[in-house]
């Protein structure tokens, strides 16, 4: 294309892709762009070409020219381990194991009965996002972290604020306090541990308290925003789509797959540029020739809206075939977190809608708004109610 499109692409609406990105993923598959800072990029939208180069070493996270492509918060979380992709996951793999993660699932349950017993005793309408979606991932990941629960409310501040894309005052402020939480948090670990992700941390073998301050902050960053953000848009997808939500309500043992066509179509982001990466070298990719130091832009909204990988992409199918979804990235570089994303949706999915079988929107669609905020994005707000019309 001879046009270099601007990001962001204007968001019309909180479940579709915005529809400038789908014009240019209709002409082709990788395009020419502008970030919001006016940094020239490639975006690339089509589904087979994301996939291959989310796990292609020619791309990488650092730019060797020193610019910031959007990598700056993983960098300044990770330090060094952000570019010892092989150690950080030989780190992290062994927390995310069913071993690891069965024991939690109790805990999931009984957190998220909790939250339910609470909404029933309200009078609705009620705003589900507070109510249920920004508090549950918080009560997981202390359990799971080993934070103590009395902290809940300060780390989800500092998360919050370190992902905000509107005043990096304010990022780097909630970045540094989360920092400092986590090194108070290592060394009380250190002196009484517990049996917890951060106390099995500071226990392997070769690792400094440095590295694991590091992997508590992003453990903490990557597990809270992220879910808080999917909880919403999948309830509001179901409750969009009454004939899915009523087909999982008959079938609980659609529960997984029911979450995994969420996170498939759940991606639209106000950000709607995609995951930062720099080419180490010269290549060519769809006619696009891709020159060393480039910024390459992997769009997995555009990717997980691909026709051409899931037919009709933009309709909710529960019983979809989503194997090729791109919604923790792809291959060595896949989320390792996901194991656990998805345990806590599935809980929350399928008490929800046994708990509250006719929950239903409050307010019309086109009145709900998506977080400009912050990186991740997500609902502003998710009133709903129930019981008699």
């Amino acid at each position: 294309m001879n046009t270099v499109a601007q990001l962001p692409f204007t968001q019309t609406h909180v479940l579709d892709v915005a529809p400038a990105l789908r014009l240019l993923q209709s002409r082709g598959k990788v395009h020419r762009v502008r970030t919001p800072e006016g940094v020239p990029a490639w975006l690339v939208t089509g589904h087979a070409e994301v996939q291959q180069l989310l796990d292609d070493d020619r791309l990488s996270r650092s730019d060797p020219g020193g610019r910031d492509g959007g990598t700056a918060l993983l960098n300044k979380l990770l330090g060094p381990l952000a570019d010892d992709h092989p150690r950080l996951r030989s780190l992290l793999e062994p927390q995310f194991t069913p071993e690891r993660l069965e024991p939690l699932r109790a805990v999931v349950e009984k957190l998220t009965e909790q939250h339910l017993d609470e909404l029933a005793t309200r009078t609705p309408p009620v705003d589900l996002r507070p109510a249920l979606a920004m508090s549950l991932p918080i009560l997981v990941l202390c359990e799971w972290l080993g934070v103590p629960a009395e902290d809940k409310g300060r780390f989800s501040v500092w998360t919050q604020d370190a992902a905000g894309v509107q005043d990096p005052e304010r990022s780097q402020r909630g970045l540094a306090e989360l920092f400092g939480y986590c090194r108070q948090l290592v060394a009380a670990k250190r002196q009484d541990p517990g049996d917890d992700v951060i106390s099995r941390l500071i226990a392997t073998a070769g690792i400094g308290d440095t590295e694991v301050v590091a992997l508590t902050a992003l453990l903490l960053f990557g597990g809270y925003e992220t879910t808080v953000a999917r909880i919403g848009t999948g309830v509001l997808l179901l409750l969009t789509n009454p004939d899915q939500w009523a087909a999982v309500r008959a079938d609980p043992a659609l529960v997984p797959a029911t979450v995994d066509e969420l996170l498939r179509r759940s991606m639209p982001n106000p950000h709607n540029g995609g995951m930062p990466r720099f080419a180490v070298t010269g290549f060519e990719i769809d006619g696009a020739a891709i020159r060393a130091g480039d910024l390459v832009l992997l769009n997995i909204i555009a990717a997980n809206h691909d026709e051409t990988a899931f037919p009709d992409p933009d309709r909710l199918d529960i019983t979809r075939p989503t194997a090729g979804s791109l919604a923790f990235g792809y291959g060595r570089h896949s989320c390792v977190g996901a194991p656990l994303a998805r345990m806590v949706l599935r809980v929350a999915l399928s008490r929800l809608i046994t708990r509250f079988p006719d929950l239903r929107l409050a307010v019309g669609v086109d009145e709900l708004k998506l977080r400009h905020e912050t990186l991740v994005g997500g609902l502003v707000e998710l009133p709903v109610t129930w019981g008699p019309r």
